[in-house]
Order: structure tokens, then sequence, then C-alpha cells
């Protein structure tokens, strides 16, 4: 299901990244249909004859080109542009879907033929054989799309645009609100959107001059009224508190993935929204109300922009109507329900995974380590985008040289150190990102303790840093003394020296069994250390591995810890020897400390061997002080 579900959302995401980069097309288009046509606000019969050749050749072409691109690159763009003209020519109707074919499907035959001729060209004619081979494979296939695709395509608008009016006719257009609701909070809203109702609503804006299904998706009414419900009647402090903020994201700003978590967190609040929107749909199919051109982003103000001369009340009082339902039906939800936006038990990174994996780095506790944040998202225009640069406000006066930046899932930056999504996405960024990257799991981009632990980490590792070159020259003439505790979270009772090699599993349960022993957790954090293991290896570099639980296992950590084993002949971590096992329970920053340390062994071989080769623990904790 989770594959199925993984699959829906990378066709999605494919289909909207053809049409998200030309939004500003379909805008300026709308711009000059509810401006200059017949009925609209300034009608300018001169200025309205551009209207149909925009929207019949530009946005197919540019479509189809951003299709090849995707595929192919450069190369890909032009063949694709030739490729849908035929389409284009053949057919009556606007073909933004057969654009959506025949741009990727152009891309992919001239990748593949890129990679043969790159077996036989010969030296000096590779220029000849590209723009030639563009030339004729183009010639063909516009050719196809005008004799294949383009009345194929036609006869399937015919019968959506039928199958739509039907739905109209019948009054049953409604009931795809309780479609829509659920299938956007599972991150295909571009993929309904952009993917299915745009193309649609195109085609009907073209004749009728307004489109209902323009506003089926992007109406910002419905999650506008359950944030209120959040804001107004939820228990925990924490996620009311930051409703407000995700209000101003949601309904000005337009970015509908800011109210997705406080759905996925309270599953029945959902039934808020849908009824909201069906009560705003039906609204608008009584009035006959539509918008000229897509509303993006689905703020209030893309909304109000796109709608048609004189039909602002209407549009304003379907949003309302979505609102004030949606805030009816989901008050009482969130009224009875105890959730929190910052309950982690769905997240796969702790604050303290957060910590202690970003110590693979091995300098992301010191300066200069970490050289660039990603925030991803779906579409990599919205929610990763505001994150983004909030993140970059909250740690720019301490770390000005991490760069944080934003894209899709889809398509991380290959220099990424650090990359933060959203738990339902993270299959695919852990598919997209930098093997070295670190991916860190969140349940939200405004009010998480994930975040939270990130920018502590990172901006606390600078200062850290600093404090302690300080303390080893302050402390220079005093090797020789007993070494005092890293701190109060490792003391010589939490280390042992010596260890006999055993298996993988054994070692981590034996480092657990050490947190037990010294009150920092109970049981059951043993085997959640063993279960993180599995999931991501908890082997660091230089002989160096961190066991610490998962998010799941909070629950278990009475106090924060760090223990530390020695295995002289190491233990086996997928081909890699780990002599020093640092076992970590943390309940807040208070082991960051040590951490710190950690890292600069990690960054210094010599230090990790003087961990391997210690024979006391006090000159094991002086590798540490």
């Amino acid at each position: 299901m989770a594959k199925a579900k993984e699959g829906v959302q990378r066709f999605g995401k494919f289909l909207s990244g053809m049409v998200m980069p030309n939004i500003g097309a379909f805008i300026a288009w709308g711009f000059l249909t509810a401006i200059f046509t017949t009925g609209g606000w300034f009608p300018n019969e001169q200025l309205a004859t551009i209207i149909s050749p925009m929207l019949k050749f530009l946005i197919p072409i540019m479509i189809a080109g951003q299709g090849g691109y995707m595929v192919a690159g450069n190369r890909g763009r032009v063949i694709g542009m030739i490729s849908i003209v035929g389409a284009i020519v053949a057919s009556d109707y606007t073909m933004l879907m057969g654009a959506m074919i025949m741009g990727p499907l152009a891309g992919w035959i001239i990748k593949k033929w890129d990679r043969w001729a790159k077996t036989w060209t010969p030296t000096g004619l590779e220029m000849l054989v590209d723009n030639f081979s563009i030339g004729l494979i183009g010639l063909a296939l516009v050719i196809f799309s005008y004799y294949a695709v383009g009345p194929l395509m036609g006869a399937i608008l015919v019968l959506l645009t039928a199958g739509t009016q039907v739905l109209v006719n019948n009054g049953l257009l409604p009931f795809l609100a309780f479609f829509i609701e659920p299938a956007k909070v599972l991150f295909l809203n571009n993929a309904i959107g952009n993917g299915i109702f745009v193309p649609i609503a195109t085609e009907q804006a073209l004749t009728t001059g307004k489109s209902i299904m323009f506003m089926l998706e992007s109406n910002p009414g419905p999650g506008l009224g359950l944030l209120l419900a959040y804001a107004f009647f939820c228990k925990d402090d924490d996620t009311r508190q930051s409703a407000p903020g995700a209000i101003i994201v949601q309904f000005i700003g337009g970015i509908h993935e800011i109210y997705f978590p406080y759905v996925l967190m309270n599953p029945r609040v959902i039934i808020g929204p849908m009824l909201g929107n069906f009560a705003a749909i039906l609204w608008y199919v009584a009035t006959g109300t539509g918008l000229v051109g897509p509303a993006s982003p689905g703020s209030i103000i893309g909304f109000l922009s796109m709608a048609p001369g004189g039909a602002i009340v209407q549009v304003l009082v379907g949003v309302g109507l979505a609102a004030v339902i949606s805030f009816a039906v989901s008050s009482p939800i969130v009224r009875a329900s105890d959730v929190s936006i910052n309950d982690q038990s769905s997240s796969e990174e702790s604050a303290e995974a957060v910590a202690a994996t970003l110590v693979a780095d091995k300098t992301a506790i010191t300066a200069g380590s970490v050289a660039k944040v990603v925030f991803a998202c779906d579409a990599g225009m919205g929610s990763s985008a505001m994150a983004a640069s909030r993140f970059m406000k909250r740690i720019s006066n301490v770390r000005p040289d991490i760069k944080v930046t934003h894209s899709s899932v889809d398509e991380i930056p290959s220099d990424a150190d650090v990359v933060v999504c959203q738990k339902t996405l993270a299959e695919r960024a852990h598919k997209s990102a930098p093997s070295t990257a670190q991916i860190v799991v969140i349940n939200n981009f405004m009010n998480d303790p994930t975040i939270n632990a990130l920018q502590t980490q990172l901006t606390t590792s600078a200062t850290t840093q600093k404090a302690a070159v300080a303390a080893t020259n302050a402390a220079s003439k005093a090797t020789e003394q007993t070494p005092k505790p890293v701190n109060d979270v490792m003391t010589a009772n939490d280390v042992r020296l010596g260890l006999p090699s055993v298996s993988r599993e054994e070692a981590i349960r034996q480092a657990g069994r050490m947190l037990v022993d010294a009150g920092c957790v109970d049981e059951g954090y043993i085997d959640a250390m063993v279960e993180r293991d599995k999931e991501v290896s908890v082997y660091l570099d230089n002989g160096i591995a961190i066991p610490h639980g998962t998010n799941a296992s909070k629950k278990f950590v009475k106090k924060t810890g760090v223990v530390a084993l020695q295995y002289p002949d190491g233990i086996d971590f997928d081909g890699n020897k780990a002599y020093a096992l640092f076992g970590i329970a943390g309940k807040g920053d208070e082991h960051l400390e040590v951490l710190a340390k950690i890292a600069g062994a990690l960054d210094d071989k010599a230090a990790a061997d003087k961990l391997r080769t210690s024979k006391s623990v006090d000159d094991f904790l002086k590798v540490l002080s």
C-alpha cells in the first residue's frame, strides 16, 4: 500500500512538475481573460485577440518543453516543443494533456537515441549528428502527434468534459470534495490540481470564459476553518499557538500543505474540510460561479484575482461558507482530542536522533561542517520554501556559513548535507538525496521539536568548539591530573574497557543494559536501540558507533545519559569495525557536549585510536575532556 501511494505521488509530482514551472503563463493568460475579454473588468477587443493563441499554442508548447526537459535536459526540451505542434494543429481542443504525453515521450526517445549514438558517432561529427537527430526524430514525432495524439486526446477531452457536465447537471460535482480533501493531505494536491483539474478547466474556460474546475482543489476556505478550530479549541498549548501562524501561511500565502499535519495527527478532523468544500462547490454550482484561470497558489488573493468581473461576492461567499462549515464540524472533534503537533510518535527521528545522526557528518557539531541544509516538500515551492526561510533566519546570526534552501523531494541537490522533510515523503527523500546526506524526518514545518533540535545542534556546534579550544588551552598544564567528568552526563562509572568482541546486536544490547543500570532508561529502550540500528546503521567512522533509540522509545527515557564501551578487537558493522560504542539516551540538550567531543574524535584519527587503545578509564576520558 505504501509503495502504491508513493507511486501515485511520484506520478502526480511528475505531471505537476510540467505545469508548475509554467504556472506564471497560466496566470498571465488568466489575467488577460479576466481583464480584456468581453464581460471582463476592462473589455478590449484588440488585446482579447491574444487570449486564444496564448492558450492554444504557447502554453502547450511550454508544458511539452518542460516535460522533455525533465527527462532529457535541454535536448529533451527542444524535441518536446517540436513534437506537440502536430497535436495542437490537428485538434480544436487545447492540448495541455497531449503536451504532458508528447513532451516526456519525445524526451525519452531522444535520450535513448543519444545514448546509442555515442557508441558510433565519429569524432568531430557530434554536432552534426546531434542537430540532425533532433530534426529528423522531431519530424517523425510531430507527424505522429498530428495523426495519433491530437485526435486521441481530443476524444478523451470530449469524454472528460462531458463527464464533468454530467456531474454538474446531476448535482454530483460537490461529492468530489470527499475525494479531494483526503487526497490533498496525502500530498496529492499538485497532482489533482495541476495534473487533472487545470487541463479540464482550461478547456472549459476557453469556450465559456470561466470554469468551476479551477475552484475545486484550490479553495482556501476548508483549511482556514480547520486551523481556526485548532487556534480556538486545541487543548495542547503549542499546537494552539502554532495555528495562527499556519493560518497566515495557508490563507494569505496559499500554501495548503501547512495544514496537512494538523489532519494527519487527528485523521477524524478531515470531515470538517470535506463538508466545507462540499458546501462551497454546491454553492458555486448553484450560482454558476467559476474562475477564469488557475488560482496558484491557492490563497485568497489568488482566488479573488482569477474571479470574473462581477463575481467577487459569489467567490467570497463560497470561501466563507467552506471556512464556517469546516470550523463548525472540526471544532468539537479538536476539542475532544488530546493531540499535539509536537507528538512525534509517528516521526522517524527524535530530537536525540537528530543530535546523534548529525554527528555522522564528522564535523557537524563543529563550525563550518554542514554547508547546506535542504527543506524538501512535494513540489518544492510551498511549505518547504516557507520552512527554509524561517530556519535560515533562526540560524543566520550564529551560522551565516550554512546555506538553507528548499527543493522538491524528488530533486534534492547533490551537495545537500542535511535534508529535512515530512514523514509522508521520507521514502522519496531517501531515494533522491545524496548518500552522504542526513535525512531529518519531521511531522510539520511550523513548530516541530526536531527542527528545534537541529537548530540547537548546528548553532551549538560553533560555540561548543570555541569553548573546547579555550578549555584545552586553560587545562594544558593539568593533563596529568585525574580528569573531571566530561559533564554531569558521563562519568567514570559509565565507561567499560577491554570488553571481548561480541555480535553487533549484543554490543548494542550491552550499551542499553548499562543505560538501564544507570537509571537512565527502562528495559524497553534496549530493543529500540537494536531497531534503530536496523533502520539506519549507528556506525559512524573511525571505529566509533553511537547506539540510540528510535523516537517511539522516548517514553522509556527517564533521564539523559551517555555510556561508553570499548572493544579492542572491534565489533563488525557491515564490514566496518567499531572499537568504541557510545550508548545515548537524551531527554534534552545535556548530552550535546559529549556528542561534540565524539565529533572531534571522528575528525581526529589519533583521538579515535586513543579511544580504542586506552587501558584506563582516566585515559579514555581524557580524549573526551
